[in-house]
């Protein structure tokens, strides 16, 4: 059927020019569907929320043949069962928004389980297309997908790609042109439910029959029904006549196992087309990713792995980045602050100051960690994209199981890695509720990257070539500090509870360097606002702390606060300077060197680093890294725990738990330090 007319109408109802079409690109995770809207996208793109929602929301546009292309990157699910935010965000936006065209992602790798979710939007009214990549991935597996047969059995466009090679991007731009105007065909073979329960459906379809809401199809909402989705029931139920409802709840509680049947139809439709279009490898062939699973997944290699990987990358980070960042500290903070108080020699004292100890020795402190987050974020990301980080989940899974968690904890406190923000909200994906308040406790323990970055900052400076070293075992041991926090809190307050993980991995396949590089930048722009904000706004409160009452840093209100807190800094070996910089780093983490860069750089003859290192010795330097890592977490850490939770309760307990386990683990570590002569 044609359906470019339908889509002019569609378009000029809603108020849309013609020209512009918007497409909702679906797919289960792990098929490269982001890496495909990358390509398309490029830098032109937006990342924020759902309304409501913590889930990611991706939009972008790009011209294409006088055409604007408006691409929506729905979040990644595996069905449109009303289970997850992420199902309920894709499904409402198919249904509800109405794009002009769905393109769904499917790996050539892995056909049997990314087509299910495809089984699903085809019986949608929204027009389908497939795009089957990956095939580099099948091949390199020993599978090979026929993209032309798969398309006659399914009924719909399929396009082959690789999309970590930008391969095809071609052939679906020329099928997107076909279908503006008008060429293309779709005559989609549907799923059926088993035959012992067609006449059930049918039967439902009746009696739902002019009471479904208009932009539900009553054939999905009847199967949806049958299924014992949630979403659909208590809409039907609220619009459906009392006596029609009552009809509709007995048949269901007579065909409980409805749901069984339109999966096992579904099942059926993916074994007939996967039968048509796919050559399985021969008998014995063993793919490459069974091959390095076996000591990627082994419980002692795969451990042995991870702690390797971990400490590869942080001697990367600190190899590269360092000299850089020493570099960009020495020769261009150092003369800028010298070059700002030749331009401004006829200011005032106070705004001399102002510029060169707040702003450029509290910001321009922190920039200087954009080398070593640059790496850190690619090393990581590139880990991720080649499907190695679901790996590390698996063998952490008996960990997670000793403080009454599993696998699927593993994967938001990894997200920690990155911030803690995302690693609190992520624990939505964690079912059972106590299992999800532990997780978000435990979260803002993994040492997110601004913490890393003051890690990485501080290291060289007390250690020197070892830097990596003493950082990787810092790293290391937070983790096991998180991991005895969890089985202790789990015992007291959760009383053993223990649950299944059942989790995929991913095929193993090499990443697309456009979409590492757009991910590094995106992330690395973050990071630059953040400092030009909240940083630069601490910075400057900093600075006006340490400059009042009378211009003298050690009776300033500052070294008041600082003097308050000083006995409780002086159990870890700490000074009141390095203790407010602590505190400060309540804002945000980098604060801790912004607040250093602020109070060392208007008496500093060289960069804050050599500073540093001059002024404290190794073991206060340790401590300070140590308290650092475990300290409470940052106002939006806090604030998500607080929406996730919604309680003040948890809130506060996370708050004391994280001030009474860094403040005794950083006095510990120092007094064993000082007495080894550090």
């Amino acid at each position: 059927m044609n359906l470019y007319h339908e889509f002019r109408q569609r378009s000029d109802l809603n108020g849309i020019k013609a020209d512009t079409l918007t497409i909702a690109l679906a797919g289960q995770p792990n098929m490269g569907k982001s890496t495909i809207f990358n390509l398309l996208t490029g830098l032109n793109q937006h990342v924020g929320n759902w309304p409501g929602k913590t889930v990611e929301k991706k939009e972008g546009e790009f011209q294409h043949n006088d055409h604007t292309i408006h691409l929506i990157d729905l979040p990644g699910t595996y069905s449109l069962s009303a289970n997850s935010p992420e199902e309920i965000i894709a499904r409402n936006f198919i249904l509800k928004e109405k794009p002009d065209l769905v393109v769904a992602v499917v790996s050539a790798a892995n056909l049997e389980r990314s087509l299910y979710l495809v089984s699903e939007l085809i019986v949608l009214e929204t027009p389908l297309m497939i795009v089957l990549n990956m095939i580099d991935v099948a091949e390199q597996e020993g599978f090979t997908v026929d993209a032309k047969i798969l398309q006659a059995a399914i009924g719909v466009p399929v396009i082959p790609m690789i999309a970590s090679r930008a391969s095809g991007v071609r052939g679906l731009l020329d099928y997107f042109d076909q279908f503006i105007e008008g060429k293309l065909e779709f005559y989609p073979r549907l799923p059926k439910i088993s035959a012992d329960h067609q006449h059930v459906k049918e039967l439902i379809d009746q009696l739902i029959d002019g009471f479904v809401p208009d932009f539900y199809p009553k054939n999905w909402a009847s199967m949806k029904l049958l299924e014992g989705d949630p979403e659909i029931y208590d809409i039907l139920k609220s619009v459906l006549p009392l006596e029609r409802w009552e009809m509709i709840d007995d048949i269901l509680k007579q065909h409980e196992d409805a749901g069984l049947a339109i999966a096992s139809g579904r099942y059926e439709w993916i074994e007939r087309n996967v039968r048509a279009a796919v050559n399985r490898p021969k008998l014995g062939q063993v793919g490459l990713t069974d091959r390095l699973d076996r000591f990627a997944t082994h419980p002692i290699g795969g451990l042995i792995l991870l702690a390797v990987i971990l400490g590869l990358t942080f001697w990367l980070t600190f190899s590269i980045g360092t000299p850089i960042q020493e570099w960009m500290d020495s020769k261009i903070l150092v003369p800028l602050g010298t070059l700002a108080q030749v331009w401004l020699i006829d200011a005032p004292a106070w705004v001399i100051s102002l510029v060169v100890d707040g702003v450029i020795g509290g910001v321009g402190a922190v920039v200087t960690f954009l080398p070593i987050i640059i790496i850190f974020f690619a090393a990581f990301g590139f880990l991720e994209d080649i499907g190695y980080m679901a790996r590390a989940a698996y063998v952490m899974d008996n960990f997670m199981h000793w403080m009454g968690l599993h696998g699927k904890s593993f994967l938001p406190l990894f997200l920690g890695f990155g911030c803690n923000v995302p690693a609190v909200m992520g624990t939505r994906v964690i079912e059972s509720w106590p299992a999800r308040i532990l997780t978000i406790i435990l979260a803002p323990f993994v040492p997110c990257s601004a913490r890393l970055a003051v890690i990485a900052f501080l290291a060289p400076a007390f250690f020197g070539s070892n830097a990596f070293l003493i950082s990787w075992g810092l790293i290391l041991s937070s983790i096991v500090i998180l991991m005895i926090v969890g089985v202790i809190l789990n015992k007291i307050f959760f009383k053993g509870e223990r649950t299944a993980f059942i989790m995929e991995l991913p095929l193993y396949h090499i990443p697309n360097l456009r979409s590492a590089m757009l991910l590094i930048w995106q992330r690395s722009l973050s990071f630059l606002k953040h400092a030009g904000t909240i940083i630069l706004m601490m910075s400057i409160v900093v600075w006006a702390l340490s400059e009042f009452p009378g211009g003298n840093l050690e009776t300033s209100f500052l070294a008041q606060i600082g003097n308050f807190v000083a006995p409780v800094g002086e159990w870890m070996g700490l000074d009141w300077k390095l203790t407010v910089a602590l505190i400060t780093s309540f804002m945000a983490k980098e604060n801790a060197i912004a607040t250093l860069g602020v109070l060392y750089g208007r008496t500093a003859e060289f960069g804050l680093l050599e500073t540093i290192s001059m002024t404290y010795s190794p073991a206060v330097g340790l401590a300070f890294m140590v308290v650092t890592l475990l300290f409470i977490p940052c106002a939006a850490t806090v604030a998500a725990i607080k929406q996730e939770t919604g309680s003040w309760k948890w809130t506060m307990a996370n708050i004391v738990l994280m001030l009474a386990v860094s403040i005794g683990v950083a006095s510990g570590v120092y007094a064993i330090a000082s007495r080894l002569g550090l």
